[in-house]
């Protein structure tokens, strides 16, 4: 369940020019991206039959290699 008042919540634009500005390897863009999924990340991470570092660090890795996919490209809505 969302939280209401969640300064994490960036509109469907701002995420995009993220992302895209992560897929020109923007680390300011991609520490932010990274930030914005990281109640996510630790949630998930608790499911991983793993050290909890482990698990974390194993799912930022997915998710940056992810980001980084030449087949996925997303363009900005007009």
């Amino acid at each position: 369940m969302e939280k209401e008042n969640d300064s994490n919540i960036i509109s469907d634009r701002e995420f995009l020019t993220l992302l895209q500005a992560a897929k020109r390897k923007d680390p300011a863009a991609t520490l932010q991206l990274v930030n914005l999924f990281k109640e996510d990340i630790l949630k998930v991470s608790r499911f991983i039959h793993l050290p909890a570092e482990d698990a974390v660090s194993m799912i930022t890795l997915e998710f940056l290699e992810l980001i980084q996919e030449k087949n996925h490209e997303t363009m900005l809505p007009e």
